[in-house]
């Protein structure tokens, strides 16, 4: 607006009603808004229904009209003006977003902007997720409810520590072709939109003062076509709402009732509100009279029909409850009976239910000659919302295509994006495919590598998704690569780093752990495959050795593991002793002298068989005595029993039995952690998979299960 700096930032408001537009100019001083100049003009035909622009010509040329008249009151020129959107098809999404943070920080206000964005853009995906028809949405508006740090609410959470903030945020989306309407309506009339608002927002801005929504109230804003609902409650508007029906409806019972054309009903209709009796000329052309009273009796149906859906909305919005109070505006809800049959509807006394006019214009100075009252609440709202929150829709190139976006003065590449419906793992570097795998029964998970960034550039200079936008920007978007698809080789396992140590020969040897891959053995450079299921072997057999050592025996070369005669498919774990030619050979002689027991290694000694010390220094060293007394009349032997070790494995852990010629099932309980004093349940012993009994003899590679069973 030129030629009135000096006066402060003048606002051109626009009131586009269904039955009228009301053009508003004014600015703030201080905390008061003057209004300069204010001009109303009914549409010559029903150029809109239900609050939507139908014929976008029409309704620019009365704009046209409105604003040259308010350009003669101020002496100005006005390029730029403030709308605000009925809510006829509004969408609204509450949700609750959250930020965490690394470590508590100071929350800054664009850690706010961050939030709020974020959940924008989450609640767009919640609305698409359900949205049914084929209609594109815009996001024209939202209001934090509350929001959180460290999960507390709180008024302000700028400045406060925080390691985490959150917000319960409400966003009204209205479909492509209502924004569009408007816009080139205002464009016909040569005018730029500075804020575009929705009107339940706008007329909140004054009939609900800031110290009053801490109550629970609700504001109807009654206008020819559609009943815009908002809800207050804890300081916040917490819910809006719509209902397509309003004082046109009313006028078209007058209409068919005196038989006259929809215009001469509005008079009727607003006749009655201020004389007792009305004469108008009906379409034959006979002159009539109707009384108020008669006007009133015909329409009480209809304003029943009127409350009863904005009273079933008030309670939705409001969890299914009556609010403490509903303020009325518009000029639909002037007719005598509308706020007494709502608060019958709502169940609340019919004082809690009352149009607001000059009540709440306390702060507004208009000129002589106007008067304050509940039309004029949403025109002086719209004005003052540009203060609040300058919000508008601009157009900028994305990938070629023009596109409009949502302005909330801080629009960025990412904004742009959203609104074209650009795939969002576009804009970020995508991972290659990841590759599950188990090693050892455990789940393991490498993901894949990442793609590269996207490439943006913003009027041909390099940027990224956070660089600022403004109007007639170009944006190009390369879309982002996908990562190279997860490998790993099983030399790479931290597992394989990992050694089996044994003495050979009494030389020590680190043998590399084998892999067993779906039930084959492979090697290091083997690559791990989707769903592989991969053991680490912890011991080698014989034969493994003596590949690994890259020793050839000559056939019936005797080979001991831990003193036992061995074969080739032995296991050897960690720390066992292998031993192969004149070592074994002299273990394999002391087993075979042990199991034929020769007379000779044992002296008469009178009736009493003694072991010779001298055979017994050649034994092994590892025996144990095992003496059998008979009685007295018997002759008593005494002998050395050389015993054996086995391994076994117990609740899936290798064990080596040592120290005794043979083995039962319960020896395994002095090896394993089982406490058999405190039963807890059945007790389960399993051999080889099978039901075992506790004196069940065991044998090298068995495998045991010993647990309690509630």
């Amino acid at each position: 607006m030129e030629g009135m700096t000096h006066r402060g930032k003048v606002v051109f408001g626009l009131d586009i009603g269904t039955r009228s537009i009301v053009g508003t100019v004014g600015y703030k001083r201080g905390e008061r808004f003057v209004v300069m100049a204010q001009r109303v003009r009914e549409h010559e035909t029903r150029a809109m229904l239900d609050g939507q622009i139908h014929d976008i010509r029409k309704v620019g040329n009365s704009i046209s009209i409105v604003k040259e008249e308010l350009e003669k009151d101020i002496g100005g020129k006005l390029t730029e003006v403030c709308i605000a959107a009925a809510g006829r098809v509004l969408r609204t999404v509450t949700t609750h977003v959250e930020a965490e943070y690394e470590g508590e920080r100071v929350i800054k206000d664009e850690d706010i902007y961050a939030l709020s964005a974020q959940g924008i853009e989450q609640a767009y995906n919640e609305f698409q997720a359900s949205n049914d028809t084929d209609m594109k949405f815009f996001c024209v508006g939202y209001s934090v409810i509350r929001y959180f740090i460290n999960n507390y609410p709180i008024g302000n959470p700028e400045e406060h520590k925080a390691h985490s903030m959150g917000a319960d945020m409400i966003i009204t989306f209205l479909p492509e072709d209502v924004v569009d309407g408007l816009y080139k309506s205002v464009e016909l009339a040569g005018l730029e939109v500075a804020n575009l608002t929705l009107e339940p927002i706008a007329a909140i801005q004054v009939a609900i003062p800031e110290k009053y929504r801490m109550l629970n109230i609700a504001l109807v804003d009654v206008g020819a076509g559609t009943s815009d609902i908002s809800i207050t409650r804890d300081g916040a508007i917490e819910a809006y709402g719509m209902i397509p029906i309003a004082g046109d409806s009313l006028t078209e019972v007058i209409a068919q009732h005196c038989l006259v054309d929809f215009n001469t009903a509005e008079q009727i209709k607003r006749q009655a509100e201020v004389q007792e009796e009305i004469t108008y000329a009906d379409i034959m052309g006979l002159s009539q009279t109707i009384s108020k009273e008669e006007v009133l009796n015909v329409l009480k149906p209809a304003i029943e029909n009127m409350t009863k859906p904005v009273a079933d909305c008030i309670r939705e919005l409001n969890g299914d409850k009556p609010v403490s109070a509903v303020f009325v505006v518009g000029g639909g809800g002037r007719v005598s009976g509308y706020t007494d049959m709502l608060a019958e509807e709502l169940g609340i006394v019919k004082e809690r239910v009352a149009l607001r006019g000059k009540e709440v214009m306390g702060t507004i100075d208009f000129p002589e000659g106007i008067e304050k009252s509940s039309l004029l609440v949403t025109p002086v709202g719209i004005c003052l919302n540009y203060y609040e929150q300058s919000n508008n829709f601009i157009f900028v190139s994305f990938n070629g295509t023009r596109i409009k976006v949502y302005d909330n003065g801080r629009l960025s590449v990412v904004d742009a994006a959203m609104q074209a419906d650009f795939p969002n793992d576009g804009l970020f570097p995508k991972r290659g495919k990841e590759l599950n795998y188990t090693v050892d029964g455990k789940v393991r998970m490498k993901r894949g590598e990442l793609g590269e960034a996207a490439v943006i550039t913003v009027n041909g200079e390099q940027g990224d998704i956070h660089t600022p936008i403004k109007a007639n920007d170009v944006i190009q978007v390369t879309s982002s690569t996908e990562g190279e698809p997860a490998k790993l080789e099983i030399r790479n396992l931290p597992e394989f780093e990992q050694y089996i140590r044994v003495n050979v020969n009494d030389k020590k040897v680190n043998l590399p752990k084998f892999a067993q891959v779906n039930g084959a053995l492979q090697s290091g450079y083997y690559e791990i495959k989707e769903g592989d299921t991969i053991q680490m072997l912890d011991y080698y057999t014989v034969s493994q050795i003596l590949e690994f050592l890259d020793v050839i025996l000559p056939k019936d070369t005797p080979i001991a593991v831990n003193n036992m005669l061995a074969g080739k498919d032995t296991p050897v774990y960690e720390n066992f002793t292998m031993v192969w030619g004149e070592a074994a050979e002299s273990i394999v002689q002391l087993q075979a002298a042990s199991v034929a027991e020769p007379e000779s290694l044992y002296e008469e000694s009178g009736d009493t068989l003694t072991y010779d010390e001298e055979s017994e220094e050649e034994s092994a060293a590892d025996t144990v005595e095992d003496t059998v007394n008979e009685s007295a009349e018997t002759d008593t032997v005494e002998k050395k029993v050389i015993p054996r070790s086995i391994v076994v494995t117990a609740n899936g852990m290798p064990i080596t039995l040592t120290g005794k010629a043979s083995y039962v099932y319960v020896d395994i309980f002095e090896y394993i952690d089982f406490d058999t004093k405190t039963p807890q349940g059945s007790i389960v012993t399993l051999l080889n998979g099978e039901p075992a009994e506790y004196l069940k003899e065991l044998k090298s590679g068995d495998d045991i299960e010993v647990y309690w069973k509630n």
